[in-house]
């Protein structure tokens, strides 16, 4: 324990509160029940806790802490603000307005000092595990460089939410013991008590997963620090800290009630709420002791950042820095053999794992089937730390999110893989990744019904058009080994967009340019073959269906018609290009058909005619399952003559 509470807490702890209310009530809108009952537990941490440099943020062996219960942003904007970040009080005026650095919910790419995007409940603790995972794994590689905790304040309804279940099963599996939950348990949601929808024994749950749990009034300063100190010496377990609080505490009105939670209290209760409280009927007021308080602990961890700068290796700071090297490069295998995509990406991977220590990543149960394991490097385990390959469990969904928490923590390059099918268990985690501008990388083959006999239920067919409707999303869809690998640089080198991989099940025959490193699938889209001259049609193809469009090519060659074949790999990508050259990939007014075994969905943009599968799949083998769904190269020459008028 340290020196006891004084009044200068209870001093910024209402600063924090009163700043938190003037926010929204300048808004008109938020939510600032959660910071008036969660500021007391918010200070202790951040006061007592937390080790962090607002002049250094993304110093990589700083403290994490995670405002998962995102809608309560006031909260983290006032906090920021006094710890001394580039966070303005006209920051805090100008909440949740246009271009403001203080939006509705939390943005890491907004504001100084935000881990990640939080908002959506569920997503921001199950991206801490992540983050936990990335500093177990470091603290490993580089002992004396890297020790820190990953901090969250959840609420509720984070708790109900199933990924936060997953993410809390994994995070307990592996003994993450530098994770630390703080529940802001204040029983009540939009609805009303939480006693209408939720009444489990949440530490209960906890325990059977292998959490420390502990139950606190989270009003009282001395009780948080006890817990946080408990909780920090538990090294075996995450731990969750059921902190007791009151919603909208201090409002005569609204206290304890669902109308505290995001309706905005309005002049009259505004005023009435910080009367109670003492604090100051000046809007955003923030007493000159307060600052100071929060300047010296910032001064604490600048002078931890400081000590660590001199000590830390060059190779930890080049990791830091998200520097990957040059040594993998020259690693990048060169598949000519006719191989599903897949095994060629278990071949990449394995070919560079060797010169990329930073690599990290592992399957949702299907490692046989995904093909990534880091083959002679072992497991991550909680007695194991070092190992590259995480073993994620049937959990699609905590998996990307904590993909997601590893890339954003930094030093390593998380990556995680499952079924293409199974992107629906993940839609929410992968948005987040590339509305984070967050790097994330993910595996995910069987991308047809290619997959064959296990029928429409693994069969993906909207996935493709979906995923594409991404901003900032990079699927990307290789027709053979030499493709593969660019899709595996191509993610490597990306620092501001996730990437997707859509693998196939079955063999493709190696038909793109040899040279991976100048290969033309890195503007997204090229012409594979096809005469200089404009050509008669194009025809375009991704992944397991470009084949057919240069088989189609050999046709109607035959019959007089010449045809340019266009790989397009990533549309993303591709429309990145400049004008000229995307017209020079596909002349305007030339027909044009594509092929896709998927939904037609967007590919008119493309393409006049559009040949796919918008229907569910069939059960049988993976090629009779093509051609029954009109995926070969005779649809490809019957669609381009019709074009043509043949």
């Amino acid at each position: 324990m340290g020196a006891p509470f004084s009044d200068l807490d209870n001093l910024s702890i209402n600063t924090i509160r009163g700043l938190s209310l003037d926010g929204v009530e300048a808004a008109k809108s938020g939510h600032a029940g959660l910071p008036l009952g969660a500021a007391p537990m918010a200070h202790v941490l951040w006061t007592r806790h937390l080790k962090f440099n607002p002049a250094e943020p993304h110093w990589l062996d700083r403290d994490r802490f995670v405002l998962s219960a995102g809608h309560g942003s006031m909260l983290i904007y006032s906090l920021l603000h006094l710890a001394g970040y580039d966070v303005s009080v006209s920051d805090l005026k100008a909440f949740r307005q246009l271009h403001s650095i203080t939006p509705g919910h939390p943005e890491n790419t907004h504001t100084p000092g935000v881990e990640m995007a939080t908002g959506p409940l569920g997503q921001g603790v199950a991206h801490t595990v992540g983050m936990a995972i990335a500093e177990a794994h470091l603290r490993s590689q580089f002992p004396g460089q890297v020790d820190h905790f990953t901090y969250a304040i959840c609420s509720d309804g984070d708790l109900m939410e199933g990924v936060s279940n997953e993410a809390a099963s994994l995070a307990g599996h592996l003994g993450l013991g530098k994770l630390i939950w703080l529940y802001d348990d204040n029983g009540i949601t939009i609805d009303g008590k939480t006693s209408l929808s939720f009444t489990e024994d949440v530490a209960a749950r906890f325990d059977a997963m292998g959490w420390q749990t502990q139950r606190i009034d989270g009003m009282d300063l001395e009780a948080v620090d006890r817990a946080i100190l408990e909780a920090k010496l538990e090294t075996d377990k995450p731990s969750l800290i059921l902190a007791k609080t009151v919603i909208g505490f201090g409002s005569p009105k609204l206290a304890g009630t669902n109308k505290a939670h995001s309706n905005p209290f309005g002049a009259e209760e505004l005023a009435a709420t910080k009367a109670a409280l003492g604090i100051s009927p000046e809007p955003f007021h923030v007493p000159e002791e307060v600052p100071a308080q929060y300047a010296a602990v910032a001064a604490k961890g600048a002078a931890a950042y400081e000590k660590w700068n001199a000590s830390a290796s060059d190779e930890l700071k080049q990791l830091a820095s998200g520097d990957l090297g040059n040594a993998w490069l020259s690693k990048l295998p060169t598949v000519s053999d006719k191989v599903a995509t897949r095994k060629a990406s278990e071949t990449v991977i394995n070919s560079i794992a060797g010169s990329l220590k930073g690599l990290l990543g592992g399957s949702a149960d299907l490692a046989e089937s995904n093909l990534t394991t880091q083959k002679g490097l072992g497991d991550f385990s909680s007695t194991t730390p070092g190992g590259r390959t995480i073993n994620f469990g049937v959990r699609e969904h905590a998996m990307i999110a904590a993909v997601n928490g590893i890339n954003l923590h930094g030093g390593v390059r998380g990556f995680g893989a499952s079924f293409l099918i199974f992107s629906d268990y993940a839609r929410p985690a992968l948005r987040l990744a590339a509305l984070m501008e967050c790097p994330s990388i993910f595996v995910f083959t069987h991308d047809s019904v290619g997959v064959g006999e296990d029928g429409p239920t693994h069969e993906p067919i909207e996935q493709l058009a979906s995923l594409r409707a991404i901003p900032n999303f990079n699927l990307f869809r290789p027709a053979d080994g030499y493709e593969t690998a660019v899709g595996w640089k191509l993610a490597l080198e990306s620092t501001s967009n996730p990437t997707l991989l859509a693998l196939s099940r079955q063999a493709l025959p190696a038909i793109t340019p040899d040279d991976v490193l100048v290969h033309p699938a890195h503007q997204g889209g090229y012409i594979l073959s096809g005469p200089e001259s404009t050509p008669d049609v194009v025809l375009i193809g991704t992944g397991s269906e470009l084949q057919h469009c240069v088989a189609a090519a050999a046709t109607l060659a035959g019959e007089g018609i010449t045809a340019r074949v266009v790989s397009l790999p990533s549309w993303f990508l591709f429309e990145k290009q400049s004008a000229a050259y995307r017209e020079m990939v596909l002349p305007k007014g030339v027909p044009t058909v594509s092929i896709e075994a998927g939904a037609t969905l967007g590919w008119h943009k493309y393409a006049d005619e559009c040949i796919g599968i918008d229907r569910f799949g069939l059960s049988a083998p993976g090629d009779l399952v093509m051609r029954e769904l009109g995926i070969t190269p005779d649809a490809v020459v019957t669609a381009a003559k019709s074009l043509l008028g043949r």
